[in-house]
């Protein structure tokens, strides 16, 4: 991939000519320090000539559009984009501020006129910023000083003081803490009452930039010791670069792509965001300078810089590469991609009337998203697409075998490949949020897609894809104990074998069931269950950072530091840590290096990335080609398989899901080749109960770990004896006291609350303790007789 630049012309168009050419060259020498985007279509940059100028993509020229006082030497401009991400600009409520250097700043309208001029601070404001909520904005200056205003230019706090001159500050992506510089050092202050601040050496000389991402809530800086670090929200180090030949003037993460630009004398580098280069562009001639300022459009296509000889220089990145089995796709320009089937070496050039601001690969499709424009190419019928209009500004895509997903400026939209608009999702909220959605909260599986609210990041909304379901307007929502970092739904898989994995803050990766969820919180069970709501919710693995399931068969990899784990059952597995500890090989990525990420999943191949090279790594075939043989039922197939690699994960995979399925023979010949003598032994006692029956049935259901469903089967059978004595099993007291009190009067021949009495009897004397529990202790009298 390439940063594609071109030199912007600076001359402003006036009626009056003579007065445009003699204030054309002036203004080119001045330093171009305030650059933003005003749409995905316009660049408004003001200098030390007072002028503020209008640029548009459409005419390739600038235009004056207001004068700034004689004694405004500004520092620092910023957009405040309310009237939405349409390429076609705001709507009259958009703001912007500009800072000066003696410590005023000014906001103004759509139209430049100036709705307040505030003096802030003593001396001059080196950042000012609206925050990405748009509920306010800060400044900071040299004076040491970082204050936080409403949007209408009312003082609500101050929130450092110190005698050190700050050099820029940013908001987080949150907007609910500030990072800013001082010198060589980087200080993050969390706005929550009573917080610490966090501080830390981050360069050798001073830090002269810093951009804090959107995207993986990470931080880029910029110093004089000619390098460029990123860090993590806490102060970690996760990347230093390698010493440039000056120092790092600007980095700008993108807000939409996982892109850093990194700017310094007279060259740009485009980055990913753990650190490794892409491309570089150098500028020798003409010289420019050093970059000031970098800004990317909304959209995150396009990006303005401005630098010290008071060059305006746009920039779009170009050879963008996908790849999915037998197709390639790449973006040759801003309106061209490049279809090439690898496999018979065809190759079309796709030519768009419009601006490619997306595409996306897989399952024989390519989706193209233009500013205004869905385009829908079949790798059969590449030259009669399928065209969408109306979907602006798309952020986020998404491919999967039946449907696609896009997420633009309005809201989230779910298509079959034939152009039907197939669910529009809506849930509480979910409007506000849409320009906090990113791909790692958003995720869409085979018929699933999975929403996390960023209003409470422990809450997870589920809407069914499958025509007809009630769940496409009503979602269930699963709940969490930590907030959720990433997730990703399964791909793959039968319409009643669907999953849902996460990874919270803690790292921790967990798996849940996306159908058969029930609304009773009463289970008991496992210590990794989370049991809210009754939501099955079963710990997999720890220090994860990124996570991906296979393209075609439910089997899932994850990345941690050093190594990475592939989980070949991790589904029907999840309720039984053996079953899991089985199915799950860790492999190190020591000869990879740092900063692995996943690229893809396509069938039995694993693509990581890592320092920009690709490296594919082959999964187990047999266990490959085993899920895709239990998908479509054959059980014989299967057995064979196994019985052919004799592999313990095989094995361990086959009879997780032949008990899933009710295959008590097959699942009891897999558990023995495992070496599971205990479940064998288990599957011999559910042989000896009636086929078919709520008592198999049950106990079939408490082997898959699914204690809820058990008891719920037997309570609507009728059996209420045989659920107080689950209850009793299980050791959950309180439910077996609340059965046997609901349904004594259906059990007239067995007396359950002196049953439950009894053991609660027997318990206690074992434990050589008195009764404690509130519920039981209504139920004991003096003499230890039981009182009605």
């Amino acid at each position: 991939m390439k940063l594609k630049t071109r030199i912007c012309k600076r001359s402003s168009i006036n009626t009056n000519t003579e007065t445009s050419q003699e204030r054309s060259p002036q203004s080119c020498s001045y330093p171009l320090s305030c650059v933003d985007w005003s749409s995905n279509e316009e660049i408004y940059f003001v200098s030390d000539d007072h002028q503020i100028y209008k640029w548009s993509d459409v005419s390739r020229d600038s235009v004056e559009v207001a004068k700034l006082p004689d004694d405004f030497i500004p520092t620092d401009m910023h957009w405040l984009l309310l009237g939405g991400r349409s390429s076609g600009g705001g709507k009259g409520s958009d703001t912007l501020l500009i800072c000066s250097n003696d410590g005023r700043f000014i906001i103004l309208n759509k139209s430049a006129r100036v709705e307040r001029s505030i003096s802030a601070h003593t001396a001059a404001i080196s950042s000012g910023r609206w925050s990405p909520d748009g509920a306010g904005l800060l400044t900071a200056a040299e004076d040491g000083v970082v204050k936080i205003w409403s949007r209408s230019g009312m003082l609500r706090s101050t929130v450092i003081q110190s005698d050190e001159a700050i050099r820029c500050a940013r908001w987080a992506p949150s907007s609910t803490a500030i990072a800013f510089s001082q010198g060589g050092h980087i200080s993050i202050k969390p706005l929550a009452a009573n917080s610490k601040l966090i501080r830390w050496r981050a360069h050798d000389g001073l830090v002269l930039s810093l951009s804090w991402s959107t995207q993986s809530n990470i931080i880029a800086s910029g110093g004089e010791d000619f390098r460029f670090k990123i860090w993590d929200a806490q102060g970690a180090n996760l990347y230093s670069s390698a010493a440039e030949e000056y120092a790092i003037t600007s980095v700008a993460f993108n807000p939409e792509k996982d892109y850093l630009l990194v700017g310094t004398f007279n060259m740009l580098k485009l980055c990913h965001s753990t650190g490794w280069s892409y491309s570089s562009a150098r500028f020798t001639a003409p010289s420019v300078g050093s970059f000031y300022t970098l800004s990317w459009s909304t959209d995150g296509t396009q990006v303005a810089c401005g630098t010290s000889t008071g060059q305006l220089i746009v920039g779009f990145a170009v050879e963008q590469q996908l790849i999915s089995r037998n197709l390639k796709a790449t973006s040759t320009g801003r309106k061209c991609i490049a279809l090439q089937d690898i496999a018979t070496g065809t190759r079309d050039v796709l030519e768009f009337p419009q601006r490619v601001i997306n595409f996306a690969l897989g399952y024989g499709h390519l989706v193209v998203a233009t500013t205004h424009q869905l385009h829908i190419y079949n790798e059969k019928y590449v030259n009669t697409p399928i065209i969408i209009d109306g979907r602006n500004d798309v952020r986020v895509m998404e491919v999967g075998k039946k449907y696609f997903m896009v997420l633009d400026a309005s809201s989230i939209w779910v298509y079959t490949y034939t152009g039907r608009l197939h669910l529009n999702p809506r849930y509480p909220g979910s409007q506000a949020q849409l320009p906090l959605l990113n791909w790692r909260s958003i995720s869409l599986g085979l018929d699933v897609l999975a929403i996390r609210d960023n209003s409470e990041t422990m809450l997870l909304h589920l809407f069914d894809l499958i025509p007809g379901a009630s769940r496409q307007y009503e979602p269930h929502s699963l709940r969490a104990k930590q907030q959720l970092a990433e997730i990703a739904a399964c791909r793959a898989g039968s319409a009643d074998d669907q999953f849902v994995a996460f990874i919270d803050t803690n790292r921790e990766l967990y798996i849940s069931e996306t159908r058969n969820l029930s609304g009773n919180s009463n289970a008991g069970g496992s210590a990794d269950r989370l049991a809210n709501g009754g939501d099955e919710i079963y710990k997999i693995g720890t220090q994860l950072t990124s996570i991906k399931w296979a393209s075609e068969t439910n089997i899932l990899v994850g990345v941690h530091d050093s190594c990475y784990s592939i989980w070949y059952c991790p589904g029907e597995g999840a309720a039984d840590p053996t079953i899991i500890a089985l199915t799950t090989i860790t492999l190190d990525t020591a000869e990879f290096g740092k900063h692995v990420a996943i690229d893809s999943f396509e069938d039995a191949v694993i693509t990581f990335r890592c320092a920009g090279a690709l490296l594919p790594i082959n999964v187990n075939v047999y266990c490959e080609v085993l899920h895709r043989t239990l998908q479509e039922g054959q059980w014989q197939q299967a057995l064979r398989i196994c019985r052919q690699a004799q592999h313990t994960s095989l094995w361990a995979t086959l009879a997780a899901v032949a008990t899933r399925k009710h295959q008590l023979q097959l699942s009891e010949e897999a558990y023995s080749a495992a070496l599971q003598i205990d479940k064998v032994s288990y599957l011999q006692h559910l042989k000896t109960l009636s086929p078919s029956s709520a008592e198999q049935m049950a106990e079939n259901s408490l082997m898959l770990g699914r204690t809820l469903e058990a008891e719920t089967i037997l309570l609507h059978n009728r059996k209420f004896g045989e659920a107080v004595a689950l209850a009793l099993r299980m050791h959950n007291w309180k439910r077996a006291l609340e059965i046997a009190q609901k349904h004594q009067s259906d059990q007239s021949d067995v007396d359950l609350l002196q049953r439950v009495l009894e053991e609660r009897r027997h318990y206690l004397k074992a434990l050589q303790r008195d009764e404690w529990d509130a519920m039981y202790l209504r139920h004991v009298v003096d003499d230890g007789n039981v009182s009605e």
